[in-house]
């Protein structure tokens, strides 16, 4: 996804919600249309307010009243029109603005120096109009795939291509977490075809352009392709890193992508596959002992084995340096196809500028009509996007029960929105807030253990 442009927007453009009678069915109602009731009634302002004030929502004396409404929000209104540097100045004001615009989407910003609305009163006074902090963010958009599946290809996804982002999901998360040491990380479903993490330890929120960069080029193994052969960054044997990812995605390879795809069974694929091989004499064996098995796991399985003995006969048969070597670079090409295949494959731009746009979580996709949920990573391999709840689906439910709704102040908790907002709390904002809470006594803390100016 590239930067929104920016467009100025003078007249408010407002939406009444539409009636809802008790026995009204939302299921093949326009996407558009439901937004009004949507934002009014299941969106969950709170816990996104919370999540994006890092604890700057209380009365605690060290906090910053002023944080949450130096934070950018775009709206992408009826017609395409994207309203950037828009600002709030709490929750109840965003939640306000969501129900009187009823936004087809929401992008989430920096956190400038000052108001993004205000920004225009700045100009000229030498302050600057700048991002002072936002997330650590990635895009994976399956149609990067588009070489690898079978089953479909630009804006399709099932559960047999769901597997190539939940490898992705563990990627991210495991490198993250291990390698950089980061601890709130945030994964959503697009709403369509993807996934979007959020990494927004404060460290990681401070990162400069060129150290987001650095990150987002830590993940790039994959450089695209060359010949129809996947140009990877580093030799497999080259880093831990990438040592453990092929563990985890020659399993996920083996086990979920090669069997649900079919790979070893469509015929391009094999001839795709097949180049991955060093030799002609190693790619004639593979084929003549594929003529006697039809699976795709059958032919792996022979590949290699194929694979194995020529590398055993290398270094049997050459200089041990020389035999050596080849031997590697013959066992290299199942290391090779594996990761050409599942290794997570990244929108780099989206990650590398601390100004860059990203969707919200919770939005409604206006195709698809399926809300952006969070993902719980440690049950990436069980998430189905196509049981992924609608907003359609879920007035409806709401209509249902609605005596349950009544009840509370938050309506979504009588309906499914109330699992993935349960996964909200539970995979990130818990512990998120949590730590800032400690932060804000660690402030205060130091403040009053500092000594105090002598006159």
């Amino acid at each position: 996804m590239s930067e929104q442009p920016v467009a100025e927007v003078k007249a408010e453009v407002k939406l009444e919600p539409a009636a809802q009678p008790a026995d009204a069915d939302f299921t093949n109602v326009g996407v558009q249309f439901l937004m009004a009731p949507y934002y009014s009634r299941l969106f969950p302002h709170q816990e996104v307010y919370k999540w994006l004030a890092y604890g700057n929502d209380g009365k605690h004396p060290m906090v910053d009243a002023s944080f949450f409404q130096h934070r950018e929000f775009c709206f992408t209104l009826d017609g395409d029109i994207f309203v950037r540097y828009q600002s709030f100045k709490d929750g109840l004001e965003l939640a306000a603005a969501l129900k009187d615009r009823c936004p087809s989407k929401i992008d989430i910003g920096p956190v400038y120096n000052v108001e993004p609305q205000r920004r225009a009163a700045y100009q000229g006074s030498g302050q600057g109009f700048c991002p002072m902090e936002r997330e650590l963010v990635f895009d994976i958009d399956l149609t990067d795939y588009d070489d690898v599946r079978t089953c479909g290809r630009e804006g399709h996804i099932c559960i047999k291509c769901w597997p190539l982002m939940a490898a992705a999901i563990k990627i991210l998360d495991a490198g993250l977490r291990q390698d950089f040491g980061f601890q709130h990380i945030l994964f959503v479903f697009s709403g369509r075809r993807g996934v979007h993490c959020w990494v927004c330890d404060e460290r990681a929120r401070k990162l400069t352009d060129e150290q987001r960069s650095a990150i987002a080029s830590y993940f790039a193994v994959y450089k695209g392709q060359e010949r129809g052969v996947a140009k990877l960054a580093l030799g497999l044997d080259d880093h831990p890193a990438l040592a453990r990812a092929y563990a985890l995605l020659k399993g996920a390879f083996e086990d979920r992508i090669l069997p649900e795809q079919g790979l070893l069974e469509d015929e391009a694929q094999r001839k795709a596959i097949l180049a991955y091989l060093p030799n002609d004499a190693i790619r004639n064996a593979v084929e003549r002992r594929w003529d006697g098995v039809s699976s795709s796991a059958d032919r792996w399985e022979a590949l290699q084995d194929e694979v194995e003995t020529e590398a055993q006969a290398l270094e049997a048969n050459r200089k041990s340096s020389e035999g050596a070597r080849a031997a590697k670079a013959m066992r290299k090409a199942v290391k090779d196809i594996v990761c050409a295949y599942t290794y997570p494959r990244l929108d780099m731009e989206v990650s590398k500028k601390m100004n860059h746009l990203l969707k919200a979580p919770f939005c409604v996709h206006p195709k698809t009509g399926k809300v952006c949920v969070p993902i719980d990573p440690e049950a990436a391999w069980e998430f189905d996007p196509e049981t992924v709840c609608t907003v359609g689906g879920l007035l409806n439910q709401l209509n249902s029960n609605s005596a349950a709704a009544a009840q509370g102040e938050e309506p979504w908790r009588a309906t499914d929105m109330s699992q993935a907002v349960e996964t909200f709390r539970a995979c990130f904002l818990d512990a998120l807030q949590a730590e800032v809470k400690e932060g804000l006594a660690e402030k205060l803390r130091q403040a009053a253990a500092a000594p105090t100016l002598a006159w």
